[in-house]
């Protein structure tokens, strides 16, 4: 049986005024430790300490909710896991899973990581014949109780707004696909390239 190791690396935030840059110490600590582990990859910095807190915390839009969704049955079992596994392989035709998505500069992980996964399943179960790109402002823009939109939401109610109210298809920024494609534009997080540099702040949240 192959062996799976996750490793789920939590950071905590430190009290303190959200518009002071991010302290470099905890953060090369935290990447001596990582690469230490000798693994397939190695990790660094993605911003520099000119960044503001508020501002990385803001991208780290995932909010977790203590209930009710907290109250699940857990579901646990034995699986054979593979040595290795690449989604793109196993499903080439389904063109959403090789796509990466820019959030810009706006904590709406939240969004993206759903409907990613919404477009991924709606492929993978059409056999790759329903190739759709869910939009990811339509969730962002338009869910009320799946949190602050770009200041960050709670992926457990966005799948269940999907469910029961349902959303539009939309693609990236200027794509011109589906019904309500992504407003805000992509940009260069941590790196020059051709893109424009990141705002330092977080962008409105669109309107519905």
């Amino acid at each position: 049986m192959g062996k799976l190791t996750l490793i789920l690396l939590l950071t905590t935030c430190i009290a303190g005024s959200l518009q002071t840059p991010m302290g470099s110490q905890t953060t090369d600590a935290l990447i001596d430790y990582i690469n230490s582990l000798d693994t397939t990859w190695k990790a660094g910095k993605n911003f520099d300490d000119s960044y503001p807190k508020r501002y990385l915390k803001g991208l780290l839009g995932g909010r977790r909710r203590s209930t009710p969704y907290a109250k699940q049955p857990a579901v646990s079992d034995e699986l054979e896991i593979p040595e290795s596994f690449d989604a793109r392989q196993q499903w080439p035709d389904c063109l959403s899973i090789k796509e990466i998505r820019d959030q810009g500069s706006c904590g709406s992980c939240w969004a993206f990581a759903v409907v990613e996964a919404i477009s991924d399943r709606i492929c993978i179960a059409s056999k790759g014949k329903q190739q759709v790109e869910v939009s990811a402002e339509n969730l962002l823009a338009c869910c009320s109780s799946c949190g602050d939109g770009c200041e960050g939401g709670f992926p457990e109610s966005a799948w269940s707004y999907y469910k029961n109210t349902g959303l539009v298809s939309g693609g990236l920024y200027q794509s011109k696909k589906g019904c309500q494609p992504y407003s805000i534009n992509a940009c260069e997080h941590h790196v020059t390239g051709k893109l424009p540099p990141c705002d330092k702040e977080l962008r409105q949240t669109p309107k519905c």
